[in-house]
């Protein structure tokens, strides 16, 4: 509501400044223009974001200098450090990165967007830019038109630059026209009253442009045209860099933990470097100087001093909270914690953060799956059966654990499958759908995400089947008819001997030793399929168990066949490698 009053008071503000000063509109169209390439170019680069940079990104958060480097070379190129929080964002919440590795990206590409300055001040103002402008839109235009998803993105991305010279060149052109009707150099405030003053504004004006390229682009066309004196220039910088923060922190409102986090990484890097930079303002400006001077920049040409302000106090910045990257990562782990109670029935993996692309989705869905069937259908069917989950991974023989394992568990089968399964497969199966509905992704994910649909949707058959055989294992777990309670014992040294293979299968590194032995439990499975075994049999031309009795066991060992078959198929759809194992499969 707050938000939605004072949008609308921005709104009803802008146009009466526009309606009094129609000088002012020229400027105003510039920004609007620039803003507007500045979307365009996100958008643009977005279509390639879902490959080659997707990857680098990934491959260069193992390493705290890689991933400073990486987020500042990557965000320079595509001058967007809002797409790089996006993929950081949703690379955390896939559990692709880490937290640390996040706020690296993030460190660095404060450092990228600074080339925005550099762009502004060491081509944008210093030629005819509006006759690049023009071609590139041309082009732009042109190819953002065609089928082709590359040639598209490619057309966004030249007709963004386009925009954004453009806007540049009217921002300009209408600051020249300004300065005849008004001298905003009368407003200067020297001093560290006017630090503060104009720090303010920085904040002021890049909240409300929700950009703090576009409010540099502005203060460095104000500058060139000298609308604005260079020390309250160099402090709206420092004001932008801390107000960029306010458009993360509303963003993050509704997102999830892991977006949270980044934010709050992101506040804490611009607050303590802007803090700093706005200390040391003069001393810091004064180096500027020197190093301008050294490096044969003039002493006039106070756009490109500006920029190479940007620049180092955005790289001090870095450096000063390098050693407390952990402390930091430790402090937002503790402050936005994940919500109390919430357990395999919520997602752990799935947010809407993770649809942003192919690669996230995948990982996130494998994840949640993983999660399913370690912290809920494992245990849910091993109780079933009676038997404790410790001693399916401990070191005992399978007879040693059916013998020693007599006590009732209680297992509520279908209790548990309302409250651990059922919401968290809808939640796979409704991802899933999503992703393959609405993201252009290969054939290799595309088939990755059917086959997570397709163990999510047998994990479910396993948990139903057992839900009917796990209450005739707790009748005849220690049935007077001793009969009954040995056959119903065999098919438990089965779902042990099957449980503790996958365990080991999906643990351990030798693979393909337990994938062979999970193809020979599963080939007995398919041979047990509607086979009566001798011992059945000869219990029944007995009479040592009644009709009732046989009846069961005659299901129910169809029903472990079904199970072991599907538990089998979950393990190798899961925690089968895509190498010879799978293709053995297939």
């Amino acid at each position: 509501m707050i938000k939605k009053i004072v949008f609308y008071a921005f709104l009803t503000a802008l146009g009466a400044v526009l309606f009094v000063n129609p000088n002012f509109k020229t400027i105003a169209s510039g920004i609007a223009i620039l803003l507007f390439g500045m979307i365009m170019l996100e958008e643009g680069f977005k279509v390639f974001a879902k490959g080659p940079l997707q990857k680098i990104l990934q491959k260069a958060t193992d390493k705290l200098y890689k991933s400073i480097t990486t987020g500042a070379l990557v965000t320079a190129f595509i001058q967007s450090s809002s797409l790089v929080s996006v993929i950081t964002i949703s690379f955390i919440s896939a559990g692709l990165i880490s937290l640390s590795g996040g706020i690296g990206l993030i460190f660095g590409a404060n450092i990228g967007t600074t080339a925005t300055a550099w762009l502004v001040a060491g081509f944008g103002l210093k030629i005819q830019i509006s006759t690049l402008a023009m071609p590139m839109l041309v082009f732009g235009i042109v190819f953002s038109l065609q089928k082709n998803s590359s040639l598209r993105g490619l057309g966004n991305i030249l007709a963004g630059l386009g925009f954004f010279f453009l806007g540049i060149h009217y921002m300009k052109e209408g600051f020249d026209v300004f300065k005849e009707y008004i001298d905003l150099t009368k407003y200067a405030i020297p001093g560290f009253l006017g630090v503060l003053v104009y720090a303010a504004i920085g904040i002021v004006v890049t909240t409300i442009l929700q950009s703090s390229s576009a409010t540099l682009a502005l203060i460095l066309t104000a500058l060139a045209s000298g609308q604005i004196e260079y020390e309250n220039a160099l402090a709206i910088s420092v004001g932008a860099n801390i107000g960029t923060t306010i458009t993360a922190v509303i963003g993050s409102l509704s997102s999830n933990v892991a977006g949270k986090r980044l934010a709050g990484a992101h506040l804490i890097f611009n607050f303590v470097t802007g803090i700093v930079a706005l200390a040391i303002i003069f001393p810091l400006a004064d180096f500027v100087n020197y190093l301008s001077t050294f490096i044969g920049i003039s002493s006039q040409d106070f756009t490109l001093k500006l920029a190479m302000f940007h620049t180092i106090f955005n790289v001090l910045g870095v450096l000063i909270m390098i050693p407390f990257i952990k402390t930091i990562e430790k402090f937002l782990m503790r402050f936005f914690k994940e919500e109390e109670g919430k357990g395999i029935e919520e997602p752990k993996y799935l947010n809407e953060s993770i649809l942003e692309f192919p690669s996230t989705v995948v990982s996130a869905l494998t994840k949640e799956s993983k999660s399913l069937y370690e912290n809920a259908v494992f245990e849910i069917v091993t109780h079933a059966f009676n038997i404790h989950t410790s001693d399916i991974k401990s070191g005992l023989k399978s007879k040693e654990i059916i013998k020693k394992s007599k006590e009732d568990l209680k297992t509520d089968v279908r209790g548990l499958y309302y409250s651990k399964v059922k919401t968290i497969y809808g939640e796979i199966i409704r991802y899933a759908t999503v992703a393959q509905s609405t993201l252009k992704m290969g054939e290799n994910m595309n088939d990755r995400i059917t086959e997570i649909k397709i163990a999510s949707r047998k994990m479910v058959e396993i948990i139903k089947t057992v839900m009917e055989l796990g209450i005739n294992v707790s009748l005849y777990l220690n049935s007077e008819n001793a009969h009954m309670a040995n056959e119903y014992n065999k098919f438990r040294n089965k779902i042990v001997k099957v449980l503790r293979v996958i365990n080991l299968f999906r643990t351990q590194n030798n693979k393909e030793l337990h994938f062979h032995k999970l193809i020979k439990l599963r080939n007995e499975a398919k041979k047990g399929k509607y086979q009566t075994t001798k011992s059945i049999n000869e219990l029944i031309s007995k009479n040592l168990i009644t009709a009732e009795m046989a009846s069961s066991l005659v299901n129910d060992k169809d029903n472990l066949n079904d199970i072991i078959k599907n538990l089998i198929s979950v393990a190798e759809l899961l925690y089968g490698k895509k190498d010879s194992i799978l293709d053995t499969v297939k």
